[in-house]
């Protein structure tokens, strides 16, 4: 049975609290329902508020996932079974026969040596005319006798012919005392004279054709000069033909300039890569550097895409890189329709309350899944979150009803924790001023206009005040590194219900002012009773925007 395809369940860029609980919690009912394998993971930084809950539950927080980009491991691998270097041309040859391949690895332990290709085979065909290459080779007498489909009559077949030439004896002894040489192995037939030639010559091998019987007699001298004799059922001129088959795929494999590449490399640098190569088959191998199989470019056009789940958004600009690469089966959401395309239908979620947690709450109790005290404790951290303990505007009765439920199973006050939910997050001791715009920022695009809006959220007025001084130095470079026309930043104070507004861009303070009927002459901007992003500034600026 085909093993099922992991799916990632993860929330949007710089995701707040509840962007990562409700990933996690999702996750599980998921594995839960389903048996197959959901796994949490985030789209970027954890801020401070969400650190400290998942420290406080003890909760490892996910790991990154920057990109859902089409990568290696998302491809059907040809996984083939390598070559030693010590093995015959032949024996490459007939693996490539057998397996349809154009490209063989050759393998040590695992590790990629080099690779064989059929053009490597023709040139060790076609292109030798040196009668040495057999001993510069180092090839094993044992490979000689099996690609001759022979035997070894006598000799150290785990011996090595590393000196002299190839000849074939097919004169008188006379002759032959002429051109055979010490070390050279001699290619012959069945005559005893000139089997003993060959050996008072001080040849290092006997190649006997035709399966002819070797006396005793040159069994004997053979041995006593540490002759190796091979009995070939060849004629002389097959054997000649074929002997060149016996030398090491070691001697004829491409093993410098590799172009190797790793199951984490993304397939779009893969295609450029194969293009200075006229290569049909790609090795990949693992982190290890161990070889895993081929890949080609017509698999590369099968690749399975991501199958991601998204929490907590459905802007294309607040999803993870690549997400147009992904196959997108869910979306659990409570802002506004967005970007999102997706090729298929899917599974999408979307209800008006204040928190995507609360949606999570009611699918465990739809499904009839108990939820878990460590479940609990994140999905009611998020509502308080996202609803700001129940003083944000889109908190709904449904929220703060799921928040107390989840507070009675896990054991938590709710007051005690957003105390120190809200304290910790707002506690930016050491972070820039650019790690404070982009620790809760998100960006949407109305018309030809794209504007981005980042929020901080405190109980303390000097705190907010210290964060201003810090931030709005910072706007003007935040603006540019996003590519946008309009920047905001919001600086909630929940104590008293209400939020300033810090904006750069062209005509961004005249749309705030506009869109919320403010005066001109308004220093710094403030917004009573203004405390949520998603139900308040947003659509208040996108109306002004499509207007």
């Amino acid at each position: 049975m085909e093993k099922t395809k992991k799916v990632y369940v993860i929330g949007h860029k710089n995701p707040d609290t509840d962007s990562i609980c409700s990933a996690i919690a999702y996750a599980q009912l998921k594995r839960t329902i389903t048996g197959n394998e959901y796994v949490a993971k985030r789209a970027g930084q954890i801020n401070e508020e969400t650190k400290y809950i998942l420290d406080r539950f003890k909760v490892e927080p996910p790991s990154l996932l920057s990109n859902v980009n089409l990568q290696i491991k998302d491809i059907d691998i040809h996984k083939i079974e390598g070559i030693a270097d010590h093995a015959s041309i032949k024996e490459a040859w007939e693996r490539m026969k057998e397996n349809n391949m154009k490209t063989l690895p050759v393998l040590k332990e695992g590790h990629l040596e080099g690779l064989i290709t059929t053009g490597d085979i023709a040139t060790s065909y076609m292109d030798v005319y040196d009668s040495t290459i057999l001993s510069t080779a180092r090839t094993q007498y044992r490979s000689i006798a099996h690609t001759l489909g022979g035997k070894i009559v006598t000799g150290n077949e785990h011996g090595y012919f590393v000196k002299g030439k190839v000849v074939i004896a097919a004169s008188s002894p006379d002759m032959m005392e002429s051109f055979i040489e010490k070390d050279d192995l001699v290619i012959l037939g069945n005559r005893y004279e000139s089997q003993l030639c060959a050996i008072e010559m001080d040849a290092s091998c006997l190649v006997v054709c035709q399966g002819a019987e070797v006396s005793r007699t040159i069994k004997k001298l053979a041995e006593e000069r540490s002759v190796v004799i091979i009995s070939t059922p060849h004629d002389t001129f097959t054997v000649a033909r074929l002997i060149n088959q016996s030398i090491p795929v070691k001697y004829f494999m491409t093993k410098e300039d590799l172009i190797t590449f790793q199951t984490n490399e993304y397939i779009d640098d893969v295609k450029e890569a194969m293009t200075t190569k006229k290569f049909r088959d790609f090795p990949v191998l693992d982190k290890e550097g161990k070889f895993l199989g081929f890949v080609s470019r017509r698999r590369l056009l099968n690749a399975r895409k991501k199958q991601v789940i998204l929490v907590d958004h459905n802007e294309r600009s607040q999803s993870v890189d690549g997400i147009e690469e992904a196959n997108i089966l869910e979306i659990i959401d409570h802002h506004r329709i967005g970007s999102v395309e997706t090729i298929g239908p899917v599974f999408f979620r979307n209800q008006p309350v204040g928190c995507t947690a609360t949606i999570i709450y009611q699918m465990y109790r739809e499904y009839g899944v108990e939820i878990p005290k460590l479940i609990a404790s994140l999905l009611c951290s998020a509502i308080i979150s996202d609803t700001l303990m129940f003083r944000s505007p889109t908190c709904t009765l449904v929220d703060k009803e799921a928040a107390e439920a989840l507070a009675k199973i896990a054991d938590i006050h709710i007051e005690e924790l957003a105390k120190s939910m809200f304290n910790a997050g707002s506690n930016l001791k050491g972070k820039t001023a650019e790690e404070i715009c982009f620790l809760d920022f998100k960006k949407f695009t109305v018309n030809n206009t794209t504007f981005g809006v980042g929020q901080v959220n405190s109980m303390s007025e000097e705190e907010l005040e210290h964060i201003r001084e810090k931030v709005l130095p910072e706007l003007p470079k935040a603006m540019e590194k996003q590519n946008l026309d309009m920047i905001y930043f919001m600086l909630t104070n929940i104590v008293e219900e209400s939020s300033e507004l810090l904006c750069f861009g062209h005509r961004a303070k005249e749309q705030l002012l506009e869109a919320f009927d403010l005066s001109q002459s308004s220093g710094h901007v403030i917004l009573k009773g203004v405390v949520s992003r998603k139900k308040q500034l947003v659509p208040t600026i996108v109306s002004a925007l499509q207007q």
